[in-house]
């Protein structure tokens, strides 16, 4: 019966403890170099073992904070996190290292992470599958995206990854603009016609450059007609025939009733 119990006790000790009883990174590498926890780092990367690099990266950064592996630590952590699918860490991660490292040989590579883990931010793997409208979902993280692109563009408009950030920005500046399209869009299907009308001259004065900018204003002119507003509907007509690429679209809408 002694037996039992002193097992019985055994056991539960060891399923309260049992994470003290495993090797953990600390334990694991608490003698390494700081060379050899770089290495590591590198070959979890290599094969896509992304936690785990994080967990070499991150004890690297603890134990040698200023060391020679350190700064080059950060950038891999920036790295990871974004192959991780973990944006907001990214971002974090990126932020931390601009402010620390302004003038680093490498920072422009932060600023280019910073946007690009801002980029995908909130898409989620079914999403992708289902290959889903980006310009249907929420603003925001192509809004943080397109700033963090932009302040690259500005701040290093020579380096390595400003022609990638530029065709970005074109990118999010079109979605943007055919997002607000859409609730444009939606306001003159539910009868607002002055919500949609507005909505849509925000479009024309924000991205007027945009293909969704001709969308807009075939919004604008019928909701100018729904409201009765004719003279503002015939003056956006006329912006849209000096501006259209599609004719028959045009003389739809100038026989089109209101509607």
């Amino acid at each position: 019966m002694l037996a039992r119990l002193l097992s019985a006790s055994l056991l539960s000790l060891l399923l309260l403890n049992g994470c003290s009883l495993l090797p953990s990174i600390e334990d694991e590498t608490k003698e390494w170099p700081a060379s050899r926890l770089y290495q590591a780092s590198k070959t979890a990367l290599g094969t896509a073992d992304y936690e785990t690099a994080l967990k070499y990266l991150e004890a690297l950064e603890a134990r040698f904070p200023f060391g020679r592996y350190a700064q080059q630590a950060q950038l891999d952590i920036i790295y990871a996190y974004y192959k991780f699918d973990e944006p907001d860490s990214a971002v974090s991660a990126a932020d931390r290292f601009i402010k620390l490292y302004p003038r680093h040989p490498k920072v422009a590579y932060a600023y280019y992470m910073r946007g690009l883990a801002s980029f995908n931010k909130g898409m989620t793997t079914l999403d992708y599958l289902l290959d889903l409208d980006p310009t249907q979902r929420d603003p925001r993280a192509a809004n943080e995206s397109f700033q963090y692109f932009r302040q690259l563009i500005q701040s290093y408009p020579d380096s390595e990854y400003a022609s990638d950030a530029a065709q970005r920005l074109v990118y999010l500046h079109n979605n943007l603009a055919r997002y607000e399209v859409n609730v444009a869009d939606y306001y003159l299907r539910r009868g607002a016609y002055i919500a949609a009308a507005n909505r849509g001259k925000y479009v024309i004065e924000k991205y007027q450059r945009t293909p969704a900018a001709r969308d807009a204003l075939v919004i604008m002119i019928r909701s100018y007609r729904a409201l009765g507003l004719n003279d503002l509907a015939q003056d956006t007509l006329r912006v849209l025939e000096l501006n259209a690429t599609t004719p028959p679209a045009i003389e739809e809408l100038k026989t089109s009733p209101s509607s």
